[in-house]
């Protein structure tokens, strides 16, 4: 059975996505800790980060380096943390948090309740910054 990450990429369930090139695919998290918390995802299901094979993991990581430069850039932030984390959903993904103060950037800091137009308003400014970093 597909992830639910699957089913995002492969356009069945919508998501505020971010960025996008052939191999991942960023969006941002529907349960944020922080204002543009993005999720990065290779495109291929893969359970674990670390069973990623070396090429994968390395393109997905320069993708979440490109994606963190757009936040960063949209994001009124000190930093773009990045976390490897969760087992809830089985597809490897990197999770970009935006942060002014590193104890916002915890798995136990409160969920934030964003409207879905202002996350599509936040999805949109990224992807421009994105698009012009291209």
């Amino acid at each position: 059975m597909p992830s639910i990450f699957t089913r995002i990429i492969q356009g069945e369930i919508p998501c505020h996505k971010v960025a996008e090139t052939e191999d991942c695919l960023a969006f941002l998290d529907i349960n944020p800790i922080a204002r543009g918390h993005t999720l990065v995802v290779p495109k291929q299901e893969i359970d674990a980060f670390f069973d990623l094979d070396d090429g994968t993991m390395a393109s997905l990581m320069i993708f979440a380096k490109r994606v963190a430069g757009a936040l960063d850039r949209c994001i009124k932030c000190k930093r773009v943390g990045v976390m490897v984390i969760g087992t809830e959903v089985p597809h490897a993904h990197v999770h970009l948090i935006p942060f002014l103060q590193e104890r916002q950037v915890s798995v136990t800091a409160p969920k934030l309740k964003i409207a879905p137009d202002e996350m599509a308003e936040i999805a949109a400014s990224i992807r421009a910054e994105w698009d012009a970093g291209s």
